[in-house]
């Protein structure tokens, strides 16, 4: 495998960009900004090969975008009610960044960070952000020390992260990647064509502030029924609460038969235009999927074209919005002395 490594200047500070490329071609590319994955190149069934993943042009552009591009958001990706949550009767108040909610840590979540680079294994595939996030960050308790391995298998042209965290004081912890899939080459069209499968037979309801209404219900024979393959744009523009709400999937499904530290299949995305086929794993009790729809009036794509909505669609493997509110949902409690860790797996290969 063959890595290069450029230094970016901007406003901000300096970004670390590290670009893995096999012997097939297929090539990886991740950024310190968010620990981000800002390219994607694998082929298609005829074996061309292209960026299936959304970004921009310019380095800068990732801070405090509005998508979230490729990033990892923390230390709480999605959202919390009106930015509060308590522990052992304490309450501690975030940031409210997204209507009354707080959305993916706030203002200065992790994504907005640039992370600590780690190459020593780069000869394995292997690149190792890691992040100290200090007690009262945004709102949030406890010191808390965060890793993200990325693992570019490119003879199985499989891009794997592990997210870790420790903290020194109670506190909770949901980690994800947002990067936004377009297995016909990012720019080329939107995703509405796309198939989808997921391995959930439930979703999460929510108010109109896309809050769960803590209740838990079937999929089957509604909208977000994705048992089976199917066509995302299908049913998009039902008269749905679920869709009205978002303008289009901005949902979570529970993994069917969840358990913890399990590595299974969560989704399957498919182009029949390409044969591009993205297979997702996880460790996680759940998947938010988000089908791009607030995407125009982002950054200049790197295919210099503007994004519109729909142009992409985020499967971010994670914990229910609002789970520390709400205990029917899996506990994003992390301790002092335990290990937070999860694994997505992201898995590329073609259908005739």
């Amino acid at each position: 495998m063959n890595s290069s490594i450029e230094k970016v200047t901007t406003p901000t500070g300096e970004i670390t960009m590290v670009t893995m490329t096999g012997a097939n071609g297929s090539t990886v590319t991740l950024s310190s900004l968010g620990a981000g994955i800002v390219e994607v190149i694998v082929p298609d069934r005829l074996g061309n090969l292209a960026d299936v993943v959304l970004g921009y042009r310019n380095a800068a552009d990732y801070m405090a975008d509005g998508p979230c591009a490729g990033k990892i958001p923390g230390r709480y990706a999605n959202r919390i009610a009106r930015g509060r949550f308590s522990i052992d009767g304490t309450e501690y108040q975030l940031a409210i960044n997204n209507g009354p909610n707080a959305l993916h840590g706030g203002p200065t979540g992790f994504q907005n960070h640039i992370w600590d680079v780690d190459l020593n294994e780069i000869d394995k595939g292997v690149v190792v952000f890691t992040l100290q996030s200090p007690d009262g960050d945004e709102g949030y308790p406890g010191n808390l020390n965060v890793k993200a391995r990325y693992t570019w298998a490119d003879d199985e042209n499989c891009l794997s992260l592990e997210l870790t965290a420790e903290t020194d004081k109670p506190t909770v912890v949901n980690l994800t990647n947002h990067a936004y899939w377009n297995l016909d080459g990012e720019g080329s069209s939107d995703i509405l064509s796309h198939k989808l499968k997921l391995n959930a037979s439930r979703y999460v309801p929510t108010d109109e502030t896309l809050i769960p209404t803590g209740e838990i219900a079937e999929a089957k024979d509604t909208p977000m029924d994705f048992m089976e393959l199917r066509t995302i744009g299908d049913r998009i523009n039902d008269d749905y609460p679920a869709l009205k709400y978002g303008k289009g999937y901005d949902n979570c499904w529970l993994v069917d038969e969840y358990r913890p530290e399990q590595v299974k299949e969560v989704a399957v995305l498919q182009s029949e235009q390409s044969g591009r086929c993205l297979t997702v794993r996880s460790s996680q009790p759940a998947v938010q999927v988000y089908t791009g729809n607030w995407l125009d009036g982002s950054p200049v794509a790197k295919s210099g074209k503007p994004y519109r909505d729909y142009d992409g669609v985020a499967i971010e493997c994670q914990a229910v919005p609002d789970s520390p509110n709400q205990p029917v949902f899996p506990s994003t409690r992390l301790n002092p002395g335990r290990e937070y860790r999860q694994v997505i797996e992201f898995i590329f290969t073609t259908i005739e």
